[in-house]
């Protein structure tokens, strides 16, 4: 995707420095305005996709399914305390992001009882942990479009879009989004794409029929999408 350019010796160096700058810098922000990845005595972090077999002490402890639900606590009467802890040990805990913004929207504030950050500092962790997390960042523009900040819902999901890759699942769920913030030819792309990758499902292109907004895909756009170069 991105073409080949011829750099003197010295400039991969200081492309590399300016790089590291750059991302000590994001991740001292976020460590200022929500607190550190990783603290002293902390369990983890680990990534929810990937690190299943180190989560079940955390999930059976803490994320119980009286939990998620918001029914109880384990360590505490109200659960926010344990979606707390779970969310410092796995950042990335699609379904404990969820129980938190649900918590949220029950007691009506930013920071539920028992959190110790607030809803866009736990998502902020978890994309400071795994930028490439589509999921999270799908999550995050829902929560975002929620609050009315449409511009960087819209933005989340143009960056989880960077990593759908050849993913049909990915395009596909990125599309019910699209469609949810009345982006309609953005979502109208993504069905496209995921028809192309093989992905059968019906669903969105019924619901952009429903508002007059679907067309069948050109010769073009029946190509699944490019793999990136370095590949």
């Amino acid at each position: 995707m991105h073409p080949l350019i011829s750099f003197k010796p010295a400039a991969p160096l200081l492309c590399w420095a300016m790089l590291c700058f750059s991302a000590c810098a994001s991740a001292q922000n976020a460590d200022w305005q929500c607190g550190p990845l990783v603290a002293q005595g902390q369990y983890g972090p680990f990534d929810y996709r990937t690190d299943r077999d180190k989560q079940a002490i955390v999930v059976g402890a803490h994320f119980t399914p009286e939990v998620e639900a918001l029914i109880r606590g384990t360590t505490s009467v109200r659960p926010g305390a344990d979606i707390d802890y779970t969310l410092r040990a796995i950042p990335n805990n699609h379904r404990a992001l969820l129980a938190m913004v649900r918590l949220a929207k029950i007691e009506k504030t930013a920071q539920p009882s028992g959190s110790r950050y607030t809803l866009t500092c736990w998502f902020e962790r978890a994309l400071l942990f795994r930028p490439d997390d589509s999921v999270v960042r799908m999550l995050y523009s829902q929560y975002l479009y929620s609050q009315q900040d449409k511009l960087k819902a819209s933005q989340q999901l143009d960056r989880a879009l960077g990593y759908a890759k050849d993913n049909g699942v990915t395009h596909y769920n990125l599309g019910l989004h699209y469609f949810d913030q009345g982006l309609y030819e953005k979502a109208r792309v993504q069905a496209h794409t995921a028809l192309a990758l093989g992905l059968t499902q019906t669903g969105l292109r019924e619901q952009l029929s429903k508002v007059g907004q679907w067309r069948e895909p050109s010769a073009s756009s029946a190509e699944p999408p490019a793999k990136p170069a370095s590949e």
